[in-house]
């Protein structure tokens, strides 16, 4: 259990959530020098944030050429910037929780290629870092029509970095309260208050409650392997497959909620025979064999329909602020939007935040 410092007064900012986000949220404005209270229900990392596949991945969950038409060049740019600044940021807070590793988002048949070429395109048009192959290196070659390789994201141990952020929230003055849920924000004393949840239903964002949809993904870990084959993020079939080896040889391998998607739009942290099976199946056509599988979780996150994270204060209501809503891809996101919301409540207010406001669910 993290220990922290009771606040010497009352708090001016409270946060609900001890993830990625609230935790990045806590320290910077600790660091700020503003009293902060983070409540967590169960403990720090224990949520999504603790329980992913550990992709540390520069973007969003929403392809690039399609950001540049959704939010205009200018601004996709400055997304995608962002989130590679951030991403240097993880670096520094996670030490060896972290390792750089570059990505490959794969193409499983030919509509996915064309679609992955026009985001190559796109990026290096741009000025960003990208290289397209054609042919896929083994063990993968003849299984997929192309690749899209990202140098520069990584591969992260997703508990350790956050706990390691709530000790430094901690060390900066914020007090962190785990096991201590929210159920009414009546019960906080605070002028403001951050619901960084994500997925998971908080009861606290009135109408905008349900529309961050919880969603589930599973995830395995087989024992460690005799040979090192994919020592970076893998993911392809539009996110759906996903997987990597960690820092011991053990092939982490998750998604497939599409074999039975309405069970996975839900809060349930629960595996389910029929995902997990799907899952099995996929690591044996990887390795041409089916080796023993040491562990199964699930972690629960937020899906939005138009992919773009839900940042800024409830509509109707001053001073409650909501981040989350990161559609997958809450690693870096969820950094990077914990500290541009505090920045915001600090008078510091990023423009990307009027592509993130919640009152666009409501329209």
């Amino acid at each position: 259990m993290l220990r922290s410092r009771t606040l010497a007064g009352a708090p001016e900012v409270e946060i609900v959530g001890g993830g990625i986000t609230g935790c990045s949220c806590a320290l910077t404005l600790a660091l700020a020098g503003k009293r902060v209270r983070l409540h967590e229900a169960r403990e720090i990392a224990s949520g999504a944030s603790g329980r992913n596949g550990g992709f540390a991945l520069r973007g969003g969950a929403m392809a690039y050429d399609a950001a540049r038409e959704w939010l205009g060049p200018e601004r996709a740019r400055d997304y995608w910037q962002l989130t590679e600044e951030y991403l240097d940021r993880m670096e520094g807070l996670a030490g060896d929780a972290l390792r750089r590793t570059d990505s490959l988002r794969l193409a499983a048949e030919e509509d996915e290629c064309d679609e992955l070429r026009r985001e190559f395109e796109a990026l290096r048009e741009d000025g960003f870092s990208a290289e397209w192959q054609d042919e896929v290196a083994p063990p993968l070659a003849g299984s997929f029509a192309g690749a899209l390789f990202h140098p520069g994201d990584a591969l992260l141990q997703p508990a350790r970095l956050v706990r390691r952020i709530a000790k430094d929230a901690a060390d900066a003055g914020a007090e962190i309260r785990e096991h201590s849920r929210v159920i009414d924000l009546g019960e906080l004393d605070a002028p403001v208050v951050v619901v960084a949840t994500d997925g998971y239903p908080s009861g606290l964002l009135g109408e905008l409650e349900g529309l961050i949809i919880p969603t589930r993904g599973q995830m395995l870990a087989t024992e460690p392997l005799a040979e090192r084959l994919f020592s970076m993020p893998h993911y392809g079939r539009h996110g759906f497959d996903y997987w990597h080896q960690d820092g011991e040889g053990r092939l982490i391998v998750g998604g497939f909620r599409d074999v039975d998607m309405k069970s996975e739009f839900t809060a349930s942290e629960e595996t389910t025979p029929r995902v997990q099976g799907a899952l099995e199946e996929f690591v044996e056509r990887l390795l041409g064999q089916r080796p023993r599988i040491e562990h199964r979780w699930a972690g629960i996150f937020g899906l939005v329909p138009d992919l773009m994270p839900v940042v800024g204060e409830l509509p109707g209501r001053e001073g409650v602020w909501v981040a989350g809503g990161y559609s997958g891809h809450g690693n870096v996101l969820g950094l990077m939007f914990g500290d541009l919301a505090a920045k915001a409540i600090l008078g510091e207010r990023h423009p990307l935040l009027e592509a993130t406001d919640p009152k666009r669910l409501l329209a």
